[in-house]
C-alpha cells in the first residue's frame, strides 16, 4: 500500500515555491538567525539526523534567511528529532511560529521566522527535493 504524500500546509505568504522571475530584496546578514540555524542543525545531529544542510536563502525569499534540512531513517526518528529541536529551543525561550507534519513524520516543518527547519524521512526528502528547488542558494553541510 502506497501512502499519499502531502507537504505541510503553509499560509499563502509563506510558501516554498519561488515565483518565476521574482527577486526578493536582499537582507543584511542576521547573526541571530545564523546562530539559530546552526543550533537547529546541531540539535538535529544530537538525534542522529542524516545529511544535515543549512541553505542561505537571504535575498531569494522574503520570509526566511535560512533553511535547515535534515533526514531520518524512519517516521519515528523524524518526529523525535523535531520534538527534540522544539523542546530544546523552548527551554532557551525560543518557540516556533508554527509547525506542521508531526502526525505523519514524513516531513516535519518547524518555522522559527527567519529560520525554517525541514525534517524529512529519506524518501520524502528525495521526492520533494528542496535542495534542487533552491539549488542556487549557498549551502553548508553540517557534520
Amino acid at each position: 500500500m502506497q501512502r499519499h504524500r502531502t507537504a505541510p500546509r503553509r499560509t499563502a505568504h509563506r510558501t516554498h515555491a519561488k515565483p518565476h522571475g521574482a527577486v526578493a530584496t536582499p537582507r543584511p546578514a542576521s547573526p541571530a538567525a545564523e546562530a539559530l540555524a546552526r543550533r537547529i542543525a546541531a540539535l538535529a545531529l544530537d538525534k542522529k539526523a542524516l545529511d544535515v544542510v543549512i541553505l542561505d536563502v537571504r535575498g531569494m525569499t522574503s520570509y526566511a534567511d535560512y533553511f535547515v534540512i535534515a533526514s531520518g531513517d524512519s517516521e519515528r526518528q523524524v518526529a523525535a528529532t523535531a520534538e527534540h529541536i522544539r523542546e530544546q529551543l523552548k527551554q532557551g525561550g525560543v518557540s516556533p511560529v508554527g509547525s506542521e507534519g508531526f502526525e505523519s513524520g514524513h516531513w516535519v516543518l518547524l518555522d522559527y521566522g527567519e529560520v525554517v527547519a525541514h525534517l524529512f524521512q529519506n524518501d520524502a526528502r528525495v521526492f520533494y527535493d528542496l535542495e534542487g528547488l533552491w539549488s542556487d542558494a549557498p549551502r553548508e553541510r553540517v557534520a
